[in-house]
């Protein structure tokens, strides 16, 4: 492995450790690795096909489709590193599955939050495009993910993601010592009154990178948090998954109705009625 291939799709990848024989074209990111686990015993079958630094594989089925999911870590820097060797060797449709603090009154911890869009306050995306880029998910993955949720009775909310580079100063957080960054203590009220739904971390730079290299992309998340009425529960982790790896399985039938219509992309005259 050089690490400067002009094609290294057929290379194990330097940091997630896997070659083209070994993920599915779409692939779960959940940031933690200890949520693999959890994500694998909802499917069919599955096999751990890597383990490398914040990097867990595993691929595997679910209701019958082809799925893969990798651990990214936390933030944006090791989520991109993820999306580009993934998609180096096949993947193209990016799944994030995480957890998030929400930040209007009425989002109830365990709720889940669909990301339409994202507030790049994260560097990662400024090294690949000016600033003004905007950070958009798949409207494929968002009809999708909100199908899964649908379909499985959880309660949702469908907008905009704010994802920062730090847990603290970057989220309004005091530091040590009680620090505050420039900023900071208005910085939810702000968000708020913008209708922004949601903080987490690495939901803006997957989502600007998918639709740099024409990949599609979305977000999934759990409120552990409510930032507004002060609520905390790690709840909700497992409908987030549920309904990610039931979109993907969604995705591929949109994906077959798209062939079968001869179009190009998803729209509300196709349906996937009868589909159970």
């Amino acid at each position: 492995m050089t690490g400067d291939s002009e094609d290294p799709s057929d290379e194990v990848q330097y940091h997630v450790d896997v070659g083209s024989d070994e993920v599915a074209e779409s692939v779960l990111l959940p940031g933690n690795p200890e949520r693999v686990d959890k994500i694998t015993a909802l499917w069919d079958d599955h096999e751990e096909v890597a383990r490398h630094r914040e990097y867990r594989t595993a691929t595997g089925s679910y209701d019958g489709r082809p799925i893969s999911v990798t651990s990214t870590g936390i933030g944006g820097p090791s989520a991109a590193i993820a999306v580009e060797e993934l998609a180096r060797v096949g993947a193209d449709i990016f799944v994030r599955v995480g957890s998030c603090g929400a930040i209007q009154p009425e989002m109830d911890v365990g709720d889940l939050v669909i990301t339409s869009g994202a507030v790049r306050q994260e560097g990662t995306s400024d090294e690949y495009v000016r600033e003004d880029y905007p950070a958009v998910a798949h409207h494929e993955v968002v009809s999708a993910l909100v199908a899964a949720a649908e379909r499985l009775g959880h309660e949702y909310h469908v907008g905009l993601t704010m994802s920062a580079d730090s847990f603290y100063a970057g989220q309004g957080r005091p530091g040590l010592g009680g620090f505050r960054a420039a900023g900071s203590e208005d910085l939810v009220a702000e968000l708020r009154a913008a209708n922004v739904k949601n903080i987490e971390m690495e939901a803006s730079a997957i989502l600007t990178i998918a639709n740099v290299y024409g990949l599609r992309a979305g977000a999934v998340c759990s409120v552990y948090a409510n930032r507004v009425t002060g609520e905390f529960r790690t709840a909700g982790e497992s409908k987030a998954a549920e309904t990610a790896s039931l979109a993907v399985a969604l995705l591929a039938r949109m994906d077959e109705k798209k062939r079968e219509a001869g179009v190009e992309h998803w729209h509300a005259g196709l349906s996937l009625d009868g589909d159970e």
